[in-house]
C-alpha cells in the first residue's frame, strides 16, 4: 500500500496519536477492535433511492457496518441526492466499462468490499463481478419470485401485473444474485394477503414498507454471518 495514502488513514493517525500517548492504546483498543471488523457494502441502484435511504438511516451509528460507496447507472437519478444527502459517496457508471472492462469488479475488491446489495438495480450484473463476489451480490424484488420476476419486471410494472392476474398473495424476496434476472437462490421471503379493492399503488405502498422493515435485516444478518 503506498504510504501517500497510507498515512491519510485511521489506523495510522492512531498509531500517531498512541505514540505520543501511550494511555489512548489502551483507551482506543476496543474501538481499534471494531474498525478492523468494519463489514463494507456498496450498493448499486438505478432509482429514487428510498431503499437506500432506509439502509444508510439504519446504519448510519452502526460501528460495524458502512455503505462505502454508492454506484448509479442514471443520471437524474434521486439515489445520487438521497446519498449525498447521508452523506455518502456516489459513482455513476456506463454501460460500456461495466459490461466490457473489470475495472469496477477490481475497485471494489480494493475496497474490500463484503457485500454488493442491489436496491433497484436494473441491469443485468455481469460475470467478472460474479466470479470475484460468489454468493455475496444479493437483490431484493417487489414480489414472491418465481412469479413476476425477470427482464422488465420492475417498480410499478410488476405491481401491475400482480393486481392484473388477480393474484391473492403477493409480497418481496430477497434474494442472490446469478447471470438471469431474478433467479438467483432466495434468502427470504414475506407475503401479505391483497385486498379485495387492491391497486397497483396501494400495493406499491405496502411492498415499500416490507423492503423498508426487512432488507436492512437480511443485510445486516449476511454482513454479520461472514
Amino acid at each position: 500500500m503506498p504510504f501517500a495514502f497510507f498515512e491519510h488513514t485511521t489506523v495510522f493517525k492512531w498509531i500517531i496519536k498512541s505514540v505520543s500517548n501511550p494511555f489512548a492504546i489502551s483507551n482506543n483498543l476496543s474501538y481499534m477492535l471494531t474498525f478492523a471488523h468494519m463489514k463494507r457494502m456498496v450498493i448499486f441502484a438505478s432509482g429514487s433511492g428510498t431503499n437506500m435511504e432506509r439502509i444508510a438511516a439504519v446504519f448510519a451509528s452502526d460501528p460495524e457496518i458502512e455503505i462505502a460507496l454508492v454506484l448509479c447507472n442514471r443520471p437524474g437519478a434521486g439515489v445520487i441526492a438521497r446519498a449525498a444527502k447521508a452523506g455518502i459517496q456516489v459513482r455513476m457508471i456506463d454501460r460500456a466499462s461495466f459490461y466490457e472492462t473489470d475495472e469496477l469488479t477490481q475497485e471494489l475488491l480494493s475496497l474490500k468490499t463484503d457485500l454488493i446489495v442491489l436496491a433497484g438495480f436494473l441491469w443485468l450484473v455481469p460475470q467478472h463481478l460474479l466470479s470475484a463476489f460468489p454468493g455475496r451480490i444479493i437483490n431484493i424484488h417487489p414480489a414472491l419470485l418465481p412469479k413476476f420476476g425477470g427482464k422488465g419486471m420492475y417498480g410499478e410494472k410488476v405491481h401491475e401485473a400482480v393486481v392484473s392476474a388477480g393474484e391473492k398473495v403477493s409480497g418481496i424476496t430477497i434474494h442472490f444474485v446469478n447471470e438471469h434476472y431474478d433467479s438467483g437462490d432466495i434468502i427470504f421471503q414475506k407475503a401479505f394477503e391483497l385486498h379485495p379493492d387492491e391497486t397497483p399503488s396501494s400495493l406499491a405502498q405496502r411492498i415499500h414498507s416490507l423492503e423498508y422493515e426487512h432488507f436492512p435485516k437480511v443485510i445486516e444478518q449476511l454482513l454479520k454471518s461472514q
